[in-house]
């Protein structure tokens, strides 16, 4: 069977989109997410979106078959907030593990099916890390610019956990994405080389994704996009691109110079355009898929899809605009 860097070599690959989108279309109530087990659990869970994969995987399992439907090669697991640091706001630190095998065992399972109906076209899971409701590198404390919430060793050991958690359930990628402080991103790269090599395992290929937060171009602990990406290569990334923050129209100019430095692979997948007044994104799949046409046509990307407002239908069109164009090539880049 086809591995993935076999595919990235013929075409551009297609990630999902966005989970929480299509969770606020079943309008679950608070008894929804608590499901028979965390009936009696002391504090509210609704909008804990990654407890679904245990209380009902059925639907996490049903959005991943729809953007597979879509086109999607890569789908990620419902994991963003499954470490024991973001799960500490709904005391459910114990679950961090427990949440990141249910979540990668429900993308797993819809890959899998994706895959044995149509083996030509292999389907991927990337363990999705999001990075934290906590930060290394500002201060929560406007008085106390020294002070930090968290520190790099703790971080560090909350990734770890999840990682051991999604290699478990059986991914093949790490994606360590939305990220808005490199430091965050270091203790997850530090956390997963570790990881395998502790463990003597075969090392995942990792993909890198960071979020560039307004027109200044910078990401919200102040780095460049250049900065941004020589902090991270040392990661050796299968690929390394942006998602969120921005719709495609206000992220080309950035994606266009990550195509000129980056010397692996390149991903994108903005949200569905700009929230408007109510936080709801409006932008329609075949205007997002424009946007993201033109990317293709001029050699940015070879890994493109959605994130915040996005659904299997703007996936889909985006899958078609894109399939008529050849993969953004790999720099021969000068050893200096």
């Amino acid at each position: 069977m086809k591995t993935l860097q076999d595919c990235l070599k013929n075409r551009i690959l297609i990630i999902d989109g966005a989970m929480g989108t299509m969770i606020q279309r079943h309008k679950l109530e608070e008894k929804d997410y608590r499901g028979k087990r965390f009936k009696d659990w002391h504090t509210d869970v609704k909008g804990n979106n990654d407890l679904l994969s245990i209380t009902q995987p059925q639907i996490i399992e049903g959005i991943h078959k729809q953007y597979l439907e879509a086109g999607a090669d890569i789908i990620e697991t419902n994991t963003f907030s499954s470490t024991s640091i973001a799960q500490a706001d709904y005391d459910m630190q114990s679950l961090a593990y427990e949440l990141n095998v249910a979540s990668a065992k429900c993308a797993r399972n819809a890959a899998d099916e994706y895959t044995t109906k149509n083996p030509d076209k292999p389907r991927f899971v990337a363990g999705a890390i999001g990075p934290l409701n906590k930060t290394l590198s500002l201060s929560p404390d406007v008085n106390n610019p020294g002070f930090r919430a968290v520190t790099f060793d703790e971080v560090a050991a909350a990734y770890t956990e999840q990682i051991k958690g999604l290699v478990d359930g059986g991914v093949d990628i790490i994606l360590i994405e939305t990220i808005f402080d490199t430091l965050n991103a270091k203790a997850a790269i530090y956390a997963t080389k570790n990881f395998f090599r502790k463990n003597n395992l075969p090392e995942l290929p990792i993909m890198i994704s960071g979020t560039i937060t307004d027109a200044s171009g910078r990401t919200l602990s102040g780095q460049t996009l250049e900065a941004f990406y020589v902090s991270v290569m040392h990661a050796n990334p299968l690929s390394i691109g942006l998602n969120c923050a921005l719709g495609a129209s206000e992220m080309r100019p950035h994606i266009e110079e990550l195509s000129q430095i980056a010397g692996c692979y390149t991903s994108a997948y903005p949200n569905a355009g700009l929230p408007n007044a109510f936080g709801e994104y409006d932008e329609q799949p075949h205007e997002t898929a424009h946007i993201i046409e033109e990317w293709a046509k001029e050699g940015f990307v070879n890994i493109v899809g959605g994130c915040c407002g996005t659904t299997p239908d703007h996936i889909k069109h985006i899958a078609q605009e894109v399939a008529k164009f050849k993969p953004r090539e790999l720099p021969v880049l000068e050893l200096v």
